[in-house]
């Protein structure tokens, strides 16, 4: 690693030394985690009488990024279900293989024949929906076709109670737009209005993998969704 910084040239910016004394820094103001992990999600430091900087507060732990992760993967297992039990063919749970297909189920649906690569986006908030997005899932979106984003909300026990599709459309809309060849946004949070809902999992050209009366459905998330429908392509 110290090879790296002194002689690959994207980090002559700072000689090795400055690197070091930056690692150090970020040891002792407590920015890294076992084996120099980085503790992410600060607070900014809060003040005490006299001026003096407290400790950092931190908001994130391995801990914490395990729960999301195990609320991701129920929510993909009751997709998986979802499809199982509607008679999609074909399905297969690749983001348990790798996060490089940038979608996480694979799936044709029997009736039009037409292949369906799946994102999931989990949450427990029936409130609202807020999901994120990478920029290697969005690239994904726009090159593929077969690319669709599910939400599902979870309950407590761990079941699905509420699966809707998110129109691709209203995503490509509503993404970052880079603004210069020299930076590009790498992640974007998108909170999700109601028309940008359909209840159940649709697949291109109004195929349905599992239609809105198979689908767990809860009025949540600030709509009815039944009743919502998209403009026609």
């Amino acid at each position: 690693m110290r090879a790296l910084f002194t002689h690959h040239p994207d980090y002559a910016d700072l000689t090795p030394f400055q690197y070091s004394e930056g690692l150090a820094w970020l040891r002792q103001a407590g920015l890294l985690a076992g084996a120099d992990r980085p503790v992410v999600h600060l607070r900014e430091r809060d003040l005490e009488e006299g001026g003096a900087a407290a400790p950092f507060h931190v908001l994130w732990d391995p801990a914490v990024q395990e729960a999301h992760r195990d609320i991701g993967t129920k929510g993909e297992i009751a997709v998986l279900r979802l499809l199982h039990d509607c008679g999609a063919s074909g399905v297969s749970h690749v983001a348990a293989l790798s996060d490089a297909y940038g979608y996480d189920i694979a799936a044709v649906d029997t009736v039009s024949g037409e292949a369906a690569h799946i994102e999931v986006k989990t949450t427990t908030d029936p409130t609202r929906l807020v999901v994120h997005l990478s920029r290697h899932e969005f690239n994904v979106m726009c090159e593929d076709a077969q690319w669709i984003m599910v939400a599902v909300l979870i309950g407590a026990d761990g079941r699905a109670l509420n699966v809707a599709t998110v129109s691709r459309e209203w995503l490509g809309r509503t993404a970052p737009q880079d603004r210069h060849l020299s930076a590009g946004w790498e992640s974007a949070r998108f909170h999700v209005p109601a028309q940008a809902l359909r209840s159940g999992i649709a697949g291109q050209r109004d195929s349905w993998l599992v239609p809105a009366e198979a689908a767990p459905h809860r009025p949540v998330w600030g709509w009815p969704a039944a009743s919502v429908t998209w403009p026609a392509r």
